[in-house]
C-alpha cells in the first residue's frame, strides 16, 4: 500500500470513527430527551392537578389520580414514562393492550392498566385476567358477560359504567336516564363491584354540564369514583369531582396515527 493510499485510508477510517462517536452521543441525547420531556410533562401535570384540587370544593378528599392513556404510543415512550414513577395507564383496545402489558405488569411491579375504550363480548374473558379496572361496562350483555366470567381470581377488582351524557349515537355508553336501574341491576342482581362511573363529553358542548350529570348520577346511587376529564378540560372536570383524569397528548406528546 502506497503512501498515499495509506493516508487515504486512515482519513476516512478516522471519519467513520467521528461518525460513530457523533451518532452515539446523538442517540444518549435522544433518550435524555425524551426520558426529559416526559417527566416535565408529567410533573407539569401533576401539578396542574393539585391545584385545581385544592381549589376545588373537594380539596379534601384524595388527589386525582393522573391516567396516562398510553394507546398507540411508542413502546419506549410508556418504558420511559413507568422509569419517571408514573403507575397508571389507560388502554382502549384490549389485544394491543394485551401485547404491549403482558410482559411489563411483570417485569414491573405495582402498575395499574384499566380499560378505557369498548369492550367486545369475545374479549371479556382475556381483559379480566389483564386489567385492574375496566371502566366501560355500557349495556346488559357485557354487563352479564363479566358476571359469568368474573371471579375472586379475576385480575380485575372494579368496574365503571361508561354513561353516554351526551346521547351521542356515535359513542359508546349507557343512556343517562337508564342509568339509575342499570346500576342497580349490576350491582345487586350480578354482584359486580362497580365503584364509579365514566364519561366522555360531545366535544362541541359545554364540558362541565356533562361533569355536573354525572357527578349526580354517581352521588343518588352511593359510588365514590368518577373518571372523567381529558387533555382539554381534565382541570374542569376536577372542579367537578373527577377521581381520576384520561390524559394523552399532553403526556406522551403526539402519538402514532
Amino acid at each position: 500500500m502506497t503512501k498515499i493510499s495509506l493516508c487515504y485510508f486512515n482519513v476516512v477510517f478516522l471519519q467513520h470513527i467521528i461518525c460513530l462517536i457523533f451518532l452515539k452521543f446523538n442517540v444518549i441525547y435522544f433518550w435524555e430527551n425524551i426520558l426529559e420531556n416526559i417527566k416535565a410533562n408529567r410533573d407539569f401535570l401533576l401539578s396542574k392537578i393539585e391545584q385545581a384540587h385544592k381549589n376545588s370544593f373537594y380539596c379534601n378528599f384524595k388527589v386525582p389520580k393522573l391516567v396516562a392513556v398510553s394507546k398507540k404510543q411508542d413502546n419506549y415512550k410508556i418504558d420511559k414514562a413507568i422509569e419517571c414513577g408514573q403507575k397508571f395507564f389507560g388502554e382502549n383496545r384490549v389485544q394491543e393492550a394485551s401485547l404491549r402489558w403482558q410482559e411489563r405488569i411483570k417485569t414491573y411491579k405495582g402498575l395499574e392498566l384499566r380499560l378505557i375504550g369498548p369492550l367486545q363480548s369475545n374479549k371479556v374473558k382475556q381483559s379480566l385476567k389483564l386489567f385492574d379496572v375496566i371502566e366501560t361496562i355500557d349495556r346488559e350483555k357485557i354487563a352479564v358477560e363479566i358476571a359469568k366470567h368474573f371471579h375472586e381470581d379475576s385480575k380485575t377488582k372494579r368496574f365503571y359504567i361508561q354513561i353516554n351524557t351526551g346521547n351521542e349515537p356515535q359513542k359508546s355508553g349507557l343512556d343517562p336516564l337508564q342509568a339509575d336501574l342499570f346500576i342497580k341491576y349490576c350491582i345487586n342482581d350480578l354482584n359486580l363491584p362497580i365503584v364509579g362511573l365514566m364519561c366522555i363529553p360531545p366535544q362541541n358542548e359545554e364540558q362541565s354540564v356533562h361533569f355536573v350529570l354525572l357527578k349526580k348520577i354517581a352521588s343518588r346511587n352511593n359510588l365514590h369514583e368518577l373518571s372523567m376529564g381529558m387533555s382539554n378540560d381534565y382541570q374542569d372536570a376536577i372542579k367537578f369531582g373527577a377521581t381520576s383524569v384520561r390524559i394523552g397528548s399532553l403526556f406522551f406528546g403526539k402519538r402514532q396515527i
